[in-house]
Parts: structure tokens; C-alpha cells; sequence
């Protein structure tokens, strides 16, 4: 969630810092600050809002130095104000900090038996008073530092900074991602490689325990046991972490219109050319030894996977189970030893997702994740990991990372038909053949956006919306709800059409859009009767079918978007479009932040 750069410089390191939080502005943040060292000297400036108020806070009151961290903050523990702002500053120490500290109470209560005060309402600040009460104790900066991380408790990354230390940054990571930069005379400290690809292209990730000493000669890691640890030292493509709208107004937009060419590298990279089957890497996943399919994920990703069980028990015949993350481990659910736990997240470090992988470690037949940045932590614990080659995804609201899950959770189901038999190879190959087909019919898609856009118009005017879809399509209705809510801030709600009868239906009167996602599959007839259902109660019925589908049911809906006829599998696929569009619009026309939505983080790094 938040964001963390921490820069050891041969220049002035504020202009370096700042620059480096705004590439992390995708994280999501209410506050930001950096702190310096300067001939000796610790100082800090902080602000709340946008970067652009810490910006003009240092035109007034600048900030000298060739060491330094910064911060942008996402709130937990207290409101989002100057004071609660990072960095937390306690005498010679200052810290800077994504997760939270569990055990702060209790660790609070002890530094005020000592007669240390408190200043702020958050969990941070309990790490730099402790961190200092130890120094007063006699203790140096590193000792200080890894005393206080024996006895924090919960999820972090930290980077500390101190008064009189210009040439040491102290970095360590507990189920928050913290990566290092290796430059010339120069040392860094990140969140991700987005926020350090300006600064370097050599990168070395911590792993869960680690801590780090920096100094401008190189880094010294040491693992949870206390023992020095090498860490692999990994060039990154600077292409993939470059941050840019291309002409686009939003982030967003850019996302959204990447689909049909970040779709078109997925196949490739999993369909072989000219190939009939599907190639996974590494050792792949034998479908014909698994039992049990047990799919777990948060949000978005969540919605992906709630598609992909129509898919794998339709045409691998496989049962599958589909849990959020957040509830996933504490119902301790059964794993069976031919179950095989596969786990779905954008970021690969979202908190959640990565509890319940750590829970089925030792008792699922294999690991596998679906994720979007290859050497994050769910990838690297899992015992498969299969990238959806989305590229950097900077908008809160995913786009372009839900329709390449879609496709990889596709294959990876034709895959399972294939190995279990349930599907011929004319069949899998006739199925295949239709996937090669997504990003034209993903264009046929993104051409309706002028269509899309009026009819968005008139939802951005509502107070309540609900979406409708039957089948595949269902979990779409949720996925275009969450996103209409997540951006425009109006109240959207998804169902499954078959259950408006059974008490959403009360909602509607003639204020109320409704949006039937329904192509013209097997399952159209059914949804056109709930549409008028709707329409016979003064609903404001939006249609999102093909042309044929809206042909026959078009009379007396308040909207019509029109999709392009595709092979009924990836009708999921193709329809986020509209869906997407449709909250881009609202909020366009409504006025919000598109990318950066209030009360959300990109990367949710905290339980």
C-alpha cells in the first residue's frame, strides 16, 4: 500500500525522492513526506493530500542532503493528517513504513513506563521511539534497529535513517515487499522495481526476515536467523517499469486499451505457434493427479476466479473451490493431498492472498499462482508461477490485469480438459483456435466506446445501479459493480439474474439503471425474462449483448451497447470491456479521480 525510497546519493537526494514517490503514486496515499540528512544533521518535511503539497512545502522551507528517505502513506492508524504523516522522527531516528505493527499497544505501553511520550495515533511511531530508546541505552544504529525488529510483531517493510549517519539506510521486510538498487557510488531502497527503474537496473529483492545495512559501498543482508545471506542481484527491463500515459488522459484509459495487445503476449507465451495444446513452464501441473481445485484471491482477482470454476468444471469436470483470501485461512478449510492450491493476485505481494498460500504450504499436492510481476513473494513461494504478461498496471481500478487473468485462468482450464480427458483434441484445439481470436474481438469491443460513453452518461447520474449477467457472466456483474463503485463512488450492486426475484427486485422503480450483461448463448432467453422483469417495473434496463441479442430484445431498454459475436467462453472476457468503460465514463463525466480512487491502495500489502 504505501510507498517507500530510501536513497544513499553522490546530489541532493529531495528532487530524487520526490520524483521516486510519484511513480508510486499508483499505490494509493492520503500524505507524504521525506527526511534528510544534512552535514550531520536529521530534518523532515511532510504533507498531506497529493504529492504536489510536499512539492510546494519544499520550494519554501528546501531540504539539503545526500541521504534520504520518503513516504507516501495510505492510513490505518489514525487519520490522514501532518503529524500521523511518515517519516515518524523519535531524537536521532527517523523510519519510514508500510504494514501494520500488531503489538504496538502493548510495545507503547511499555516505552510509556520509561516515561517515553507519544506524539501521533500510529503504529509507526512506536518503531522509532523503541529504536531510540535502545540508542539511549548505548546501543549503535544497526544493533538499535535489529533489537526493535526482534520485537515487532505483524506485517512490514521498514527504512530508517539517522542524525549523524549520512552514509547508512537500515532496511527490513515481514510480509511487505522491499527491494535494493545497486548504482554507481550510489544505494537505494524501494517498495517495487517502478519506484528505483529511474535510478538503476540492478535489484536485489529481500526475502521474508531479511534486513539490510546500506552504505554507499554496496549492502549487507542478513536473513531472519541473524546469518549474512546472498540475494540475487537481477537486472530488470526498464522498458516494463517505465510509467506513462501515451497520449491517454488516464492511466485508466491507457490500461483499457493495452487489453487486446498485453491479451495477445499472454497467448503467445502459452500458446506455442502453430501449436494445439497449451505449454506451461517449469515443470507445468498434471491435471489428471488432481482431486480437488481450491482458488483463492481478493477483490478483482477474486471475480476472475469465480469465472474460471464455470470453466474448469464445465470442461474439465474438476470441482473447484473459490475462497476470498481475507477469510480463506481462518476457517481452516480442509486440503486434501490432491488438491492443488492456486492463488491470484496482480501485485503477487497482496497480504492476504499470501497468508493463505503460507497456510497451504505442507498440505496441498502443488502451489501455484497466477500473478502479474514475477519476482514478488506469492511467486516466489509458490511451486508454479505463471505470469499474465499485463505489463505495469498503474490504475487502482484493475483493467487490463483482470482480462489476462481471464485468459491464463482459460487456458489453464483447456489444459486441465486436456489432461483429464474430458475434452478431445479436436475439441481443445477447436477451443484454442477460438482464444486466437481474443484481441481482435477485444478491438470489436473497444470500437463501441463512443456507445459505451453515452450510455455511461446517464449512470453517471444515478445513486444506485445494479448489474445482472446468468452463468460466466455472473461473476462479470460483480466485477463491473465493483468497478462502477470503486471509481465514480456510486452505489452498484451485482446479482445473479435468477436471484432479482428474491428480494433485489424491491429496489426497482424508474430511477434505477440496471445493466444486463447477455450474450446470445444458451442462457439469453432466461436473462431476457429477468430484464423484463425490470423493465416491467419502470427499470432503466443498459444492454450489453451482440447484435443478435439485442435484435430480438432491445424494446423498451433505456440503453444498448453493442459486442461483437464471440465463442461463448470468452464472452467474459470481451463483456469487461463494456464493463470497464462504462465506470471510466461515469466517472469521468461525475468528475472523480479516475486513477486514483479515495480510500484505495493498488497494492494491498496490510490484512
Amino acid at each position: 500500500m504505501c510507498g517507500i525510497i530510501g536513497v544513499l546519493g553522490s546530489h541532493e537526494v529531495a528532487p530524487t525522492l520526490v520524483e521516486a514517490l510519484k511513480r508510486l503514486e499508483y499505490r494509493g496515499y492520503d500524505s507524504a513526506g521525506i527526511a534528510t540528512v544534512n552535514a550531520g544533521a536529521l530534518d523532515r518535511r511532510r504533507a498531506v493530500g497529493k504529492l504536489v503539497n510536499l512539492s510546494d512545502l519544499l520550494v519554501h522551507q528546501p531540504l539539503a542532503g545526500k541521504a534520504g528517505i520518503g513516504h507516501t502513506r495510505w492510513a490505518t492508524h489514525g487519520e490522514p493528517t501532518v503529524t500521523n504523516a511518515h517519516p515518524h522522527q523519535a531524537g536521532r531516528v527517523a523510519v519510514v513504513h508500510n504494514g501494520i505493527i500488531e503489538n504496538y499497544r502493548e510495545l507503547r505501553a511499555e516505552l510509556a513506563s520509561h516515561g517515553v511520550p507519544f506524539t501521533t495515533e500510529t503504529d509507526t511511531e512506536t518503531v522509532a521511539l523503541l529504536t531510540e530508546h535502545y540508542m539511549k541505552q548505548g546501543l549503535g544504529p544497526v544493533d538499535a534497529v535489529f533489537k526493535t525488529l526482534d520485537r515487532l510483531e505483524g506485517a512490514f517493510a521498514l527504512a530508517f535513517l539517522f542524525d549523524g549517519e549520512d552514509d547508512l539506510i537500515i532496511g527490513a521486510r515481514k510480509g511487505s515487499p522491499l527491494a535494493i538498487g545497486y548504482g554507481d557510488g550510489e544505494m537505494y531502497v524501494g517498495s517495487d522495481a517502478i519506484a528505483l527503474s529511474p535510478l538503476t537496473d540492478r535489484i536485489s529483492y529481500l526475502e521474508e526476515g531479511d534486513r539490510a545495512v546500506v552504505t554507499r559501498e554496496g549492502v549487507q543482508i542478513y536473513d531472519a536467523r541473524g546469518n549474512l545471506a546472498n540475494r540475487a542481484v537481477k537486472q530488470i527491463a526498464l522498458d516494463n517499469a517505465r510509467v506513462d500515459k501515451a497520449g491517454h488522459k488516464h492511466f485508466m484509459a491507457k490500461e483499457i486499451a493495452e487489453q487486446p495487445q498485453v491479451i495477445g503476449e499472454a497467448l503467445n507465451h502459452y500458446l506455442p505457434a502453430g501449436g494445439a495444446e497449451v505449454v506451461l513452464p517449469g515443470n507445468g501441473i498434471d491435471f489428471s493427479r488432481i482431486e480437488r481445485l481450491t482458488m483463492v484471491a481478493c477483490g478483482t482477482a477474486f471475480y476472475a476466479c469465480l469465472t474460471a470454476k464455470y470453466w474448469f468444471e464445465q470442461l474439465a469436470r474438476l470441482p473447484v473451490e473459490v475462497d476470498i483470501a481475507s477469510e480463506f485461512r481462518y476457517r481452516e478449510p480442509p486440503i486434501t493431498p490432491g488438491t492443488l492450491a492456486l492463488f491470484v493476485s496482480q501485485s503477487g505481494e497482496t497480504a492476504d492472498t499470501l497468508a493463505a498460500l503460507r497456510f497451504c504450504e505442507g498440505k496441498a499436492a502443488q502451489i501455484v499462482s497466477v500473478i502479474n510481476v514475477p519476482e514478488s513473494s506469492i511467486a516466489r513461494e509458490s511451486d508454479l508461477a505463471l505470469p499474465i504478461h499485463a505489463g505495469v498496471e498503474i490504475g487502482v481500478a484493475s483493467t487490463k490485469a483482470f482480462t489476462c487473468q481471464l485468459t491464463v485462468l482459460l487456458m489453464l482450464a483447456l489444459k486441465a480438459a486436456a489432461d483429464r480427458g474430458t475434452l478431445d483434441a479436436d475439441e481443445i484445439a477447436d477451443h484454442l483456435a477460438a482464444m486466437r481470436g481474443l484481441p481482435q474481438a477485444l478491438n470489436g469491443a473497444l470500437d463501441q466506446n463512443d456507445e459505451i460513453r453515452a450510455a455511461a452518461q446517464r449512470l453517471s447520474e444515478a445513486r444506485d445501479v445494479l448489474f445482472l449477467g446468468r452463468g460466466q457472466m455472473y461473476p462479470l456483474a460483480l466485477e463491473g459493480a465493483l468497478k462502477l463503485k470503486e471509481i465514480s463512488y456510486i452505489h452498484a450492486e451485482g446479482y445473479a439474474s435468477g436471484e432479482l426475484k428474491h428480494g433485489p427486485i424491491a429496489l426497482i422503480d424508474k430511477h434505477m439503471p440496471v445493466v444486463v450483461m447477455a450474450p446470445r448463448d444458451d442462457l439469453f432467453d432466461k436473462t431476457v425474462s429477468n430484464m423484463q422483469e425490470v423493465m416491467a417495473r419502470k427499470g432503466k434496463v443498459v444492454l450489453v449483448s451482440d447484435e443478435s441479442g439485442i435484435a430480438e430484445a432491445h424494446e423498451g431498454t433505456f440503453a444498448t451497447v453493442r459486442m461483437p459475436a464471440v465463442h461463448p467462453l470468452l464472452a467474459p472476457i470481451v463483456y469487461a470491456v463494456p464493463a470497464q468503460l462504462l465506470a471510466y465514463h461515469a466517472a469521468v463525466a461525475k468528475g472523480t479521480d479516475v486513477d486514483q480512487p479515495r480510500n484505495l491502495a493498488k497494492s494491498v500489502t496490510v490484512e
